[in-house]
């Protein structure tokens, strides 16, 4: 890791800059006063963003665009035979990962890391936006986008939190140096980095214990729950009766939630949470509980999740057609997948008509079987093939081996196999019908779909 001072102006130089992982970064480092560059493959709403905050992004890789005063970041991404890389190395430039810029920028606050393998971006950003309500002024960096701000990064000069979603996809989570964390829920995934679960429990571990603040655990999940038996000293919260913030009272609907929390025992309010699903309830739940511990008033954290419009791509409302509604959200492992269509079914729609896209070969090939169940809640089940996200095909990793898995289990499920995006329009328009909900999942291009299909693209 690369230690860097980022207290004073410098000049940066952000490879990859359109891309999830730096746009926000990018965006902060401008907020900061930082004099900064960018570029990227292609463009991109991220591009567009940096672009209107001031930032230079020149649309291809080239040596011209790296100079020696700068310090150069990329993305985890960019390989390390990258031409950018190569010439800011030759000229003696500082070469930074991703994680090591954001480690510099969380050094300048009080940092609080919300971990976990899925939930991680609402949970940021329901936590973000009850900090702000409570008048604590606080920064934030966010995979997704918050519906009520627009985007996923803010940088306050004058507040002293600084909430940031911790991806632990290559360990590096780790290094950040939280002062609180709040773990979601710890499963199996990014095992071509990790090797074993026993490796990603380790490094769970190793995040939550080098806090020195609250450590908010999710008692309700097998592994989270693992994890916070080991810990010294954590708050916990879920459904389960033993928990430090207990859900209770839950009611599930079409379009909200409602539960009560109870701070040990103690009732903390009614919440009232305007997306559906368990899993929602969840994420607000570890909200509360990481900003009471902060010092924030209950009443307010509560008056805030309230008004919570949710992340793009976290069943988002994509539109209604022919009586059809359309909803998209970025569930692509098993249990996010279940707990999608939870909170569809709850909905009580005349069908749920489930489009589901895989996400890398490597990740299909390490969790098919483990789709096996995650369909239940599905009416009916549309299966395409897996979305490369850049990987080279593997031989045999196909979307067939889910099928079969499912249909293992549940020989008489209705499921359509589509393994060529294309077909999919021509398929739906024909199959959807008035009162039903479609409800795509995936990471890749599927979100595109409800668009295309509503306004007869193709």
């Amino acid at each position: 890791m690369t230690e860097i001072d980022l207290s004073a102006p410098s000049e940066i130089h952000l490879i990859g800059a359109g891309g999830a992982g730096m746009n926000g970064i990018g965006a902060v480092l401008c907020e900061m006063g930082h004099r900064v560059t960018g570029s990227d493959i292609r463009e991109s709403a991220g591009v567009t963003r940096l672009r209107a905050l001031g930032v230079q992004v020149a649309i291809g890789h080239s040596p011209a665009n790296v100079t020696a005063s700068q310090l150069v970041a990329r993305s985890t991404a960019i390989a390390d035979d990258n031409e950018e890389v190569l010439e800011a190395r030759s000229i003696g430039a500082t070469v930074l990962s991703r994680a090591d810029i954001l480690t510099a920028i969380c050094k300048l606050k009080v940092t609080i890391a919300v971990a976990g393998t899925h939930g991680k971006t609402t949970t940021s950003s329901m936590l973000s936006l009850a900090l702000v309500s409570a008048g604590l002024r606080p920064s934030f960096i966010i995979g997704g986008d918050l519906n009520e701000i627009g985007s996923g990064s803010v940088w306050d000069r004058t507040g002293e939190l600084f909430v940031v979603e911790a991806d632990e996809s290559d360990g590096t989570f780790t290094q950040l140096g939280a002062h609180a964390v709040v773990v979601t829920n710890i499963e199996c995934d990014h095992l071509d980095y990790y090797g074993s679960i026993e490796a990603i429990n380790e490094a769970f571990e190793d995040f939550a214990s080098a806090a020195q603040g609250p450590k908010i655990i999710c008692i309700d999940d097998v592994g989270a729950g693992l994890l916070a038996k080991k810990l010294e000293k954590c708050t916990t919260y879920g459904e389960h009766s033993e928990s430090d913030y207990r859900i209770a009272n839950v009611t599930l609907s079409r379009y909200s939630s409602t539960f009560s929390i109870f701070k040990r025992g103690e009732l903390l309010g009614h919440c009232e949470l305007p997306v559906p699903g368990l899993h929602n309830v969840l994420n607000a739940t570890a909200a509360v509980a990481a900003a009471v511990e902060l010092g924030a008033k209950p009443e307010k954290i509560i008056s805030a999740l309230a008004k919570f419009a949710g992340v793009a791509r976290r069943f988002e409302f994509r539109g209604e057609s022919d009586g059809v509604t359309f909803v998209d959200d970025y569930a692509h492992l098993p249990t996010e997948v279940e707990a999608a269509l939870a909170a569809a079914k709850a909905g009580d729609w005349k069908r749920v008509v489930a489009v589901f896209q895989p996400h890398r070969y490597s990740r299909t090939a390490e969790l098919w079987n483990e789709f096996r169940h995650s369909f239940r809640d599905a009416d009916h089940l549309v299966l395409t093939d897996v979305y490369a996200a850049g990987e080279e095909p593997q031989p045999g990793i196909t979307s067939d081996l889910i099928l079969q898995a499912i249909l293992a289990e549940y020989p008489s499920a209705s499921v359509e196999y589509l393994p060529q995006r294309a077909s999919l329009k021509t398929y739906l328009n024909k199959y959807l019908k008035s009162g039903d909900l479609c409800l795509t999942m995936g990471a890749g291009d599927l979100t595109l779909l409800p668009d295309e299909i509503q306004h007869r693209v193709g």
